[in-house]
């Protein structure tokens, strides 16, 4: 699949990349994406609910009263669960949520995201963005002339630049990260994908690496 590079005033460079279709023509699999997101999001929870059971909470331990003779149920002490104030039968314990997924199936629903978006039209391709210090008034103008503005855009770059991070840090409808951190959640909860030119070529080198081996 053949794509257009842009400028940061939204103009045709001149340049173009021919991405993999392998990756970006790919057929989706909509039960990995599935299991990829659901991934994701069990291990976002914190899992440190906790209750008490009847040895952490307070109270004596002596039995109430005798356990025959007084016509009422046997009683153990005031911890009892069936007490107000007693502790928690079968309650929540701190553990994790997260789960295992093999990475092949990681990797099919990451092809399938970056597949779906670009059937949608909302993958873009953009020249290098350097800044020498931080400035979210170049990013946010670089993003309205790609008609990006207001819309929730996941902006992926090839290695981390703290410069342009931090510029786009403050622009809430935008999240940016290297193309290690790409995860399947972050491209489906976008809009719009944004890779620039250093990033879209390592998926162009890998691939040619890939047939190379093959």
């Amino acid at each position: 699949m053949q794509v257009d590079v842009l400028n940061i005033k939204g103009e045709k460079t001149g340049r173009t990349l021919e991405l993999p279709d392998d990756i970006f023509g790919a057929e989706p699999n909509d039960h990995v994406i599935y299991l990829a997101v659901k991934q994701y999001q069990a291990a976002q929870r914190q899992g440190t609910h906790k209750v008490k059971t009847r040895a952490e909470v307070h109270g004596a331990s002596r039995k109430l009263h005798r356990q025959k003779g007084t016509g009422g149920s046997r009683k153990g002490n005031i911890r009892n669960p069936l007490y107000k104030g007693g502790g928690t039968i079968f309650g929540p314990k701190p553990h994790s949520y997260d789960f295992k997924l093999n990475k092949k199936v990681k990797d099919l629903a990451k092809v399938s995201a970056l597949s779906y978006k670009t059937k949608n039209n909302a993958l873009l391709v953009v020249e290098d963005v350097k800044l020498d210090t931080p400035k979210t008034k170049q990013v946010a103008d670089a993003l309205k002339s790609w008609n990006l503005g207001g819309k929730k855009t996941l902006f992926v770059t090839d290695e981390l630049n703290d410069n342009l991070y931090l510029s786009l840090r403050n622009i809430d409808t935008v999240l940016s990260c290297a193309l290690t951190d790409l995860n399947t959640y972050d491209i489906l909860n976008a809009d719009a994908l944004v890779l620039t030119e250093g990033a879209a070529k390592i998926f162009v080198d890998e691939t040619e690496v890939a047939e190379e081996k093959a």
